[in-house]
């Protein structure tokens, strides 16, 4: 998170910044950049080893999350090309919530379905984003 949101405000600053009355195109990616940036250094600053890693002595890894979450972001790219908005967005956040050991199918298919209803209202329809819900293949 910090690598990616530094990268977004060294970026951002390629286009013109203006003021907090008039921002400019660069205004937003820089703001956005350094504050996903500060967020990742918080998660740094109080991450904290699992109970069980502690007792092992080592840290474990959690590789199903990082499976089901790397896998989550290669479907959104596929299928933000060839499926559209919808199919990408419910794809991603249901196969990252079965990354948690804690989530059922049932958890992940509410949450995705609830962040896709979302997503859809914020970045289709009130943001007007030019994403298509559905794509033609």
């Amino acid at each position: 998170m910090i690598v990616l949101g530094l990268a977004a405000a060294v970026q951002g600053r390629a286009y013109s910044f203006g003021a907090l009355q008039r921002p400019g195109p660069g205004f937003f990616p820089v703001v956005l950049g350094v504050l996903l940036g500060l967020v990742g250094v918080a998660i740094v600053a109080t991450a904290q080893p699992m109970a069980s890693s502690i007792d092992e002595g080592r840290y474990s890894r959690e590789w199903r999350g990082w499976g089901c979450i790397t896998l989550s972001l290669v479907l959104f790219v596929v299928l933000g090309k060839y499926g559209g908005l919808l199919p990408a967005t419910f794809v991603i956040v249901f196969v990252s919530a079965l990354g948690d050991r804690r989530n059922t199918v049932k958890d992940a298919l509410t949450l995705a379905l609830a962040m896709t209803t979302i997503c859809v209202l914020v970045f289709w329809w009130a943001l007007k984003l030019q994403f298509p819900l559905f794509t033609r293949s």
